[in-house]
């Protein structure tokens, strides 16, 4: 009976120490993308932190727009493609802005 209760109370004990360690992370660990945009990086990784390709739009070599459709799944039912426009100025990223239009069915 003594072993059992103390292995009641280990357990009890570990599970809030997991449970401490799980509140501890920040916000963004718990996202499936946790590597955000960030000012001044190159294109090649602002395509692997938003997990998307990049669409060349427009601009002279080094000055260029491009465009990141994201498909974040949805309700099951509707595909919903979230498009992100990324402004790079000399090779490096200035800006982004989202783009999340007007869904034709809701017109």
């Amino acid at each position: 009976m003594k072993q059992i209760m103390m292995g009641a109370v280990l357990s009890a004990l570990m599970m809030g120490a997991l449970a401490a360690a799980a509140r501890a992370q920040p916000f963004t660990a718990t996202l499936s993308n946790h590597t955000p945009l960030e000012f001044g990086m190159p294109a090649d990784e602002a395509a692997r932190a938003l997990g998307a390709p990049l669409t060349y739009l427009r601009g002279r070599p080094g000055d260029e727009t491009y465009l990141a459709i994201r498909d974040l799944g949805g309700s099951g039912l509707f595909v919903r493609r979230d498009r992100l426009y990324l402004q790079f100025r000399h090779g490096r990223l200035t800006g982004w802005k989202g783009d999340w239009g007007r869904n034709w069915m809701w017109q």
